[in-house]
């Protein structure tokens, strides 16, 4: 599990995410007030950028790309006819395509690939007040769920502010 403290972006702080055992595992910048809504995700021991997510500005609906090492990861844009709820899409290169589907303004979500679910973000696992938790499945990479909830976050504050 990972510990990521919520609504940063509106006023564009740093903050690390954290483990279960409340170790720091990495560092994000948000430089929110970039015109592509841009933040960097840091290895905190070494400082290297070991990924990072920033917005389209040219794009039908909310996307925002995922690079991860440099190269790019994933797109996570918003389904454009989802009745009732919001969803997003994390486009993967190649066939398995991740959806994140739930209470998205609240931080209450599954993401699932191929009907099965791979990761949950949920505020109600802690007492802290503007955190959130992200439980990723064994086998699922860490660092793209954790870019993709980051993501969801910058798309819907973004919203918020429209």
């Amino acid at each position: 599990m990972y510990v990521i403290r919520e609504r940063f972006f509106a006023i564009g702080d740093d903050f690390d995410v954290l483990d279960e055992h409340g170790t720091k595992v990495l560092h994000v910048d948000g430089k929110v007030f970039s015109p592509r809504g841009r933040l960097v995700i840091e290895d905190p021991a070494s400082g290297d950028e070991v990924a990072s997510v920033h917005r389209h500005l040219v794009a039908l609906r909310p996307t925002y790309e995922i690079r991860i090492g440099g190269e790019k990861a994933a797109e996570v844009r918003k389904k454009l006819f989802t009745p009732f709820r919001e969803k997003f899409t994390i486009d993967v290169p190649g066939p398995d395509d991740l959806e994140m589907k739930g209470n998205l303004l609240d931080h209450e979500y599954v993401i699932e690939q191929d009907g099965r679910e791979v990761a949950q973000v949920s505020k109600r696992w802690l007492t802290i007040r503007d955190t959130y938790a992200v439980e990723v499945a064994s086998g699922v990479e860490p660092l793209l769920i954790i870019a993709s909830a980051l993501a969801l976050d910058l798309a819907l504050d973004r919203t918020g502010d429209d």
